[in-house]
């Protein structure tokens, strides 16, 4: 009896080392949620990945592959290496996407760039952000709508098909990879709450163009909250308008929204976007001077001001940079 499977396991051996020398391109395998084990071999089969499913679903099984099967789309050679395809089965590693969110984006644009990128419903997402227990459990305070600034921006390596629920909780799962335990300390010395600090930090990174800038930045703001001056940051008055605005002008100072911080004093109800560790870092490290005022150049980069009066001669020198860029212009340009 032993010998016999001793030579049932040398010509499985061979059939193995026989299969995995393809160069065809990768196809689509798709298991359904609670697909057996042979179900499994079937759709492998019907699509060219193995050959001999009776011996390839004998190979699974002693390797164990029919209590690990993980449903899943899967991109997989024709005639591939069989320890490969009961690995990738058995890890769940299926078809993987790459997304990529931009720091500073609002929570309405990062939903269109999940329906856009991922096919993930724009409502589904929205809604999924606006779970009151996933608000819960991030400590969030009652004022908070949603888990916008807790969506951490960076390059996501995702499975395809993702859930909306699945992909919010893994960008909050990054948010809190990158936030350090020892800003938990910088907290309690700045008198502010993570949620605040979140804020400031999304305002600071839809300011900045120039990333030297942004300790400059959040020292004016913070500046400003100690004395109890409004912020005044453009950035919260786009956010009330609920889209990108290609300029901010007078008028658009009034609009009535909590969210204005022409209007209300302190920090706007909650994050205006979603911010990057750079930003996060200058909220809760900004920079030791006292400037309380700035104006951006046409290149992005910021004039800092302490006195009212250095304010002003600095918007008249950035006005007179956009007029002599203007001057530079080529016609019909």
């Amino acid at each position: 009896m032993r010998a016999r499977k001793s030579a049932f396991r040398i010509c499985l051996t061979l059939v193995v080392a026989a299969c995995g020398r393809s160069d065809k391109p990768r196809v689509t395998v798709t298991i359904p949620a609670g697909a057996t084990l042979d179900a499994a071999v079937d759709s492998l089969a019907a699509h060219g990945v193995i050959r001999h499913a009776s011996l390839f679903g004998l190979y699974a099984r002693l390797r164990g592959l029919g209590g690990s099967l993980k449903s899943g789309d899967y991109l997989l050679r024709p005639d591939a290496a069989w320890g490969d395809v009961v690995a990738a089965l058995g890890r769940g590693h299926g078809i993987e996407v790459r997304w990529t969110v931009p720091e500073g984006l609002m929570l309405g644009e990062v939903a269109t760039l999940a329906a856009e990128a991922l096919g993930v419903p724009r409502d589904s997402f929205l809604a999924a952000a606006r779970d009151p227990a996933l608000r819960s459990e991030l400590g969030l305070p009652p004022e908070a709508r949603s888990v916008e600034g807790y969506l951490y921006p960076t390059t996501y390596t995702l499975p395809l098909h993702v859930g909306a629920r699945e992909l919010i909780r893994v960008m909050i799962r990054d948010f809190r990879e990158q936030w350090q335990p020892e800003w938990e300390a910088r907290l309690d010395s700045l008198h502010m709450t993570r949620y605040q600090i979140v804020t400031l930090a999304s305002i600071i990174e839809a300011e900045v163009r120039y990333d030297p800038d942004r300790p400059f930045v959040a020292a004016v703001y913070h500046n400003r909250l100690r004395r109890r001056m409004r912020l005044e940051a453009d950035p919260t008055v786009i956010y009330a308008y609920g889209r990108r605005l290609k300029r901010v002008w007078e008028k658009n100072l009034a609009i009535a929204s909590p969210y204005n911080t022409y209007l209300h004093a302190g920090l706007p109800p909650g994050p205006i976007g979603e911010p990057g560790r750079a930003s996060l870092l200058a909220a809760l490290y900004p920079a030791p001077l006292p400037f309380l005022f700035f104006v951006a150049q046409p290149d992005g980069k910021h004039i800092f001001s302490v006195t009212l009066a250095q304010h002003e001669a600095a918007i008249r020198t950035v006005k007179r940079m956009r007029s002599e860029a203007r001057g530079r212009r080529p016609p019909g340009r």
